[in-house]
């Protein structure tokens, strides 16, 4: 009894490792992938982690199979196949975003992207949003944004050429909180897209 925190501890920061390395495209890690690592009991392995994160502004986010792209079934055990992964709690400033890995007007680009799709009633074609972002950014940058948003996850293209918001940004975003900022906001998505770039213009000055 005396080394079960420690060893309990040991299964907390293994389920740290799992769900901050990414390993392939997607991020996280599935729950037979936790279970085979942790045990039977890493469900609350993952409440203890998410607990810990608290002050780090972070948490531990469980993600429905039926909006993760790469979902496929366990014949072995029958078991859901869920995917946990680490975000932020609260939101970035400008500034912080810009360590995330992505330039403010390509964020600016996908939350023109996101906008457009939500006020089309969760569907848009891939062509009408190449043209909102192209006017800003120009045809050649638009084509590769998109295909970039669409290979990260954030949307999702079916056989008919119609995009719709993909399980990255129901997983990652507040949509009720987005959907409330976009009817509150009368800036087109073009619009939006400038005036983050002025943002970033004034920052870098």
């Amino acid at each position: 009894m005396k080394n079960e925190p420690a060893y309990y501890n040991e299964k907390v920061k293994r389920a740290a490792h799992m769900l901050f390395f990414k390993r392939g495209r997607v991020p996280g890690a599935r729950s037979w992938e936790l279970k085979t690592g942790l045990g039977k009991g890493y469900a609350k392995v993952l409440e203890q982690l998410d607990e810990s994160l608290k002050d780090l502004d972070l948490e531990v986010k469980k993600v429905d199979p039926q909006i993760v792209s790469d979902y496929k079934p366990r014949p072995d055990d029958g078991e859901e196949e869920s995917r946990y992964f680490v975000r932020l709690k609260g939101t970035l400033a400008p500034k912080e975003a810009r360590l995330c890995g992505w330039r403010i007007d390509n964020l600016a680009a996908l939350a023109a992207s996101l906008a457009l799709v939500v006020s089309k009633q969760g569907k848009s074609e891939r062509k009408e949003i190449e043209t909102v972002i192209g006017n800003k950014a120009g045809r050649w940058r638009a084509l590769t944004l998109m295909d970039t948003f669409l290979r990260s996850g954030y949307l999702e293209e079916d056989e008919e050429g119609l995009v719709k918001l993909g399980w990255r940004t129901r997983a990652e975003l507040d949509l009720p909180s987005l959907m409330m900022l976009l009817a509150e906001s009368k800036a087109s998505p073009t619009e939006d897209i400038e005036s983050i770039d002025e943002d970033h213009a004034s920052m870098d000055g």
